[in-house]
């Protein structure tokens, strides 16, 4: 049986063991289910545009969370396994789609997904002793320098990038200590979308393989998250239910863009996603270190 294939199946699998725990507590809570319907539509209208983000690599979760609060259609205490559990079918949907239609090594593909799914799983008692703020600032900085790389290669300032699907051993082998690093440091808040972007294209590869990488990273991590969730009955099932399934027309509209767009119309899209995700970085970094100032004034 073809590898790919194979690695499809899984992610698969993964899906459907959280579908099981989903249906099954929605079957338990019918009634929560048919009071205040509106909320339906107002979850299947920020399905669609918040998942073509996320499939163009931007990511979901940000816009989700300022949207919970802006509309109040969420508790706060339930945002968090919210956002896991209205997109792990999501991340699922995605990850096919992209290993379907991007030519990626499969050497490639398996060894990042699996270095970042071993950091999520193993390296959160180590990052979580970490100092976040610093983290965020190191990592608004060299998004930015890639960024700029990218874009000074788009306009024939310096040779940049390549259309590579594939990493040598030695490379290979440093892109999976980084995808450990950043599998870990997910689980405090980082994001992996742009800091894959960028560990791509600086090793050479086309930006399309990040695509598969990126998503199907979340394919594993986010099923596995979710369903510690549902079974404790901390997410909006409403929320879980409707973005999972109206989120996929976005998918849908987000994959053909990015596989039938130019290389170099990509690599802009990928240079503005990076330069986005920075400035997020430092503001949440000065965010965080505001509120240490203001702790220790207070103390």
């Amino acid at each position: 049986m073809n590898v790919l294939l194979v690695f499809q199946l899984g992610v698969g699998l993964f899906a459907l063991a959280a579908f099981f725990f989903l249906f099954r507590d929605i079957s338990h809570n019918k009634l929560e289910m048919k009071t205040d319907k509106k909320n339906y539509v107002k979850y299947g209208i920020m399905a669609v545009p918040y998942m073509f983000l996320d499939c163009l690599g931007i990511g979901s979760y940000a816009p989700l969370m300022v949207t919970f609060k802006a509309t109040k259609t969420i508790k706060d205490d339930l945002i968090p396994g919210t956002l896991n559990a209205c997109c792990f079918f999501i991340a699922t949907v995605e990850t096919i789609l992209y290993t379907t239609t991007i030519d990626v090594s499969p050497v490639t593909l398996f060894v990042l997904i699996g270095g970042a799914t071993v950091g999520a799983f193993f390296g959160s008692k180590f990052v979580s002793k970490l100092d976040i703020t610093k983290i965020r600032f190191a990592m608004g900085g060299a998004l930015i320098v890639v960024a700029l790389v990218m874009i000074a290669g788009n306009l024939n300032l310096m040779p940049t990038g390549g259309d590579a699907i594939a990493l040598s051993p030695g490379k290979l082998a440093f892109a999976t200590v980084i995808a450990v690093i950043l599998g870990a440091l997910m689980t405090i808040g980082i994001g992996i979308y742009a800091p894959i972007m960028a560990l791509v294209y600086a090793l050479g590869l086309s930006p399309l393989v990040a695509f598969p990488i990126m998503m199907g990273s979340c394919a594993f991590l986010m099923p596995t998250a979710a369903i510690g969730f549902i079974k404790s009955g901390k997410y909006d099932r409403k929320a879980a239910l409707t973005i999972n399934f109206v989120g996929l027309i976005g998918v849908a509209i987000a994959v053909f863009f990015v596989t039938s767009i130019p290389l170099v119309i990509l690599k802009w899209l990928v240079s503005v996603v990076l330069f986005y995700t920075a400035v997020i970085m430092f503001r949440d970094a000065r965010k965080g270190q505001l509120e240490k100032n203001q702790a220790k004034a207070a103390a």
